[in-house]
């Protein structure tokens, strides 16, 4: 009976220890979640548009640390990444060639100025003889009910496009290495014409009310190619996606799940109802 009894009390301390240590948990991941909702952010991505340069290695610096804080590897032409949250303030963007050492010099590099609630894509642009990186502030919110829409004139083979929607110009004449200003369209699905030099490619796309769209004219395997990225949706000021590739090496991450310590408490509970409702049939008895 003895035996039976400790066994009983020590389920239910144990039944305790996890519940304390769930909720104590719990609190610290909400703690840290709220320290981190509070510090001013901006959003960065990179992409790799230049047609005949090869893949590279793309870095991020915080100004000041020699560390990376985001490393993309084997970054190839066409390539787009999705959107990086980061902490406002003054960053570098590096470029090596693919492979090539951290401690290298850098093929390319330029600064940034990340404002807070700004999104921006650092993209390589021009041929490889005159490789440069531009800092592009992307848009997040449209007019009440209108659609964005931009270009990026990335194909070696056109060198100079018009790009229109439904028969709208969206870009007229843009040269190779060169992005147009934000156009407001009216909402609708449609076709994307590029045209003027010895191409031509069409796409349909969906331009949605409220939504910002980068259009990017880049050379495929089979001719032209569009890409349409959609950088933000719903005017939350909240950007969305790139293509083709994500973020690696030491890329930042956000705030820990609540979950596994959810889970650590509902244990924690019920250990603690079995140990108490085995106490109680022990003390009857």
């Amino acid at each position: 009976m003895k035996a039976t009894a400790l066994t009983g009390r020590t389920l239910a301390t144990a039944g305790l220890l996890a519940l304390g240590l769930g909720v104590a948990a719990a609190g610290t991941a909400r703690a840290s979640s709220a320290s981190g909702a509070g510090t001013a952010t901006g959003w960065i991505r990179l992409a790799h548009l230049s047609p005949n340069t090869p893949a590279v290695d793309v870095y991020l610096y915080s100004f000041g640390d020699s560390s990376a804080m985001i490393v993309l590897r084997h970054v190839s032409y066409g390539t787009v990444s999705p959107y990086e949250q980061v902490a406002a303030g003054d960053y570098s963007v590096a470029m090596r060639a693919a492979g090539a050492s951290a401690s290298s010099p850098a093929v390319l590099s330029t600064a940034v100025d990340i404002a807070a609630g700004h999104a921006y894509t650092v993209a390589g642009l021009g041929p490889e003889s005159g490789l440069r990186l531009a800092v592009l502030d992307d848009q997040l919110t449209t007019p009440p009910g209108q659609a964005l829409v931009r270009v990026i004139e990335a194909s070696l083979v056109q060198r100079v496009a018009t790009v229109t929607f439904d028969g709208v110009t969206i870009a007229r004449k843009l040269g190779f290495g060169s992005v147009s200003s934000y156009q407001p369209v009216t909402p609708a699905s449609g076709t994307i014409a590029v045209t003027d030099g010895s191409g031509h490619v069409t796409a349909e796309v969906s331009l949605k009310a409220d939504t910002v769209h980068t259009i990017v004219v880049l050379d495929g395997t089979n001719g032209l190619e569009t890409v349409d990225l959609l950088d933000a949706a719903g005017n939350t000021a909240d950007p969305l996606g790139g293509v083709a590739t994500g973020f690696g090496g030491t890329a930042p991450r956000g705030p820990s799940s609540p979950v596994p310590w959810l889970v650590a408490i509902a244990a924690g509970l019920s250990l603690a109802l079995t140990a108490g409702l085995r106490l109680r049939r022990l003390s009857r008895a």
